[in-house]
This record gives structure tokens, sequence and C-alpha cells, in this order.
């Protein structure tokens, strides 16, 4: 049976993981874009260490567990005099992980670009960055705007590893609440709550944004 009065007795701490959850999520979002969309140039650039380097950071990103990503800022920048707390290295650490995705996403959209765009743009005058950022990026991000949303959408539910880093989330909160009433099963079902107000809307802003995508076209 759900036991509503935990949702009324820890509404303060449900909402302040509401709110670092959002934060988190919206920074992570803002930079695993920028951070994506860069090694996705990278990728296809005609500069082969710059290729070398975005395949690489593709692969051993995308192939190893977001928590590790996040030790690696949590546990290994310190040994180099760099700290950060919890919050800081989980919101990079997403935003990486993610980034690695979306660049793959991204790429894709670029190669479906028809090449003689990019081939009349150069022969134009306009250099290899300009072309790509007024001619090409535009396109290739208006066709992957559903993956990216489903990308945007994982991001949010992989914000929960910051509790493993005392990063002041919902699942965070969630696991001192528990604690404290013993109550699993309401507890972490309010967490889910939250978290469906933030995932719902996106896969439906997501659902329709493809839909008018294809009447377009």
């Amino acid at each position: 049976m759900l036991n509503f009065s935990i949702l009324e007795r820890y509404i303060d701490s449900y909402l302040a993981g509401f709110y670092n959850t959002i934060q988190s999520s919206v920074l992570a979002l803002i930079g695993s874009f920028v951070l994506g969309t860069v090694i996705a140039v990278f990728r296809i650039a005609p500069v082969k260490p710059l290729n070398w380097f975005g395949t690489a950071y593709v692969e051993f990103i995308r192939n190893i567990p977001l928590l590790l990503v996040v030790f690696f800022f949590y546990l290994g920048l310190p040994s180099l005099g760099i700290t950060l707390d919890g919050f800081v290295c989980g919101t990079i650490g997403l935003a990486v992980y993610t980034s690695s995705f979306i660049a793959e996403a991204i790429r894709a959209g670029i190669m479906s670009v028809p090449k003689g765009q990019t081939e009349a743009a150069l022969a134009s005058g306009l250099t290899y960055l300009k072309t790509m950022r007024h001619i090409i990026l535009p396109q290739a991000i208006k066709i992957v705007i559903p993956p990216l949303g489903n990308q945007f959408i994982n991001l949010i539910k992989n914000s929960s590893i910051l509790t493993v880093f005392a990063g002041f989330d919902l699942m965070y909160y969630g696991d001192i609440i528990n604690t404290d009433t013993f109550d699993t099963f309401s507890t972490y079902i309010f967490v889910a709550m939250f978290y469906l107000l933030l995932t719902i809307p996106l896969s439906f802003a997501v659902v329709r944004i493809e839909r008018r995508l294809a009447r377009n076209d």
C-alpha cells in the first residue's frame, strides 16, 4: 500500500533532489551536446589525427560503464591535485559519457547530408569550419532530433549515478528517506514519479517533433 504520508513529510527532500537532478541534467545535456558535436566533426574532418582522436574517444567512452567514467573524475582527478565534489564529478562524467552517443548520432546526420553541399560550399570559398557551422550541421541536427531526444531522456535517467558520489540527486535523497522510514516501496515509487515528471513530457515532445518532421519531408 502506497504511504502518501512519506511524500508529505519529506516533500522538501524530494523537491531538493528533483531540483538537483534537473540542474545536473540540464548542465550535462548542454555539455554533452557541445562536446558530442565537436567529436562528430572530428570524426569526419579531413585531418587524420582528428579522425583518430574522435574515433578513439567514441569507442572508448561508449564501451565502458558510466560508473567508471565518473570514477575517473571523482577519484582520478585528486591525484592530479584537482578535487571536485560529487555533484560536479557526476555531472561532468554524465556529459562526457552521453557525448559519445550524441557524437555518433550527429555523425550519422552529417553523413546523410549530400556531399555535394560540402563540395559546393568549399568551392565558393568557405572554410571547412564555416561550411560545417552554417550549412551542414544545421541540416544534420534537424535530421537526428529524434535520436538526440532519446539520448537526452537516457541522460536524465542516468543522472541517478550521482547518488553513488553524494551528488544530492533524487536517488540520493530517496536513499536517505528510505533509511529513515524503512518503507522502501513507497519511498522509491515517489522517486520514480518525480523522474516521470521529467521524462514523460520530454518523450511526448520527441514523438511530436518526429511526427512533424515526417510530415514536412
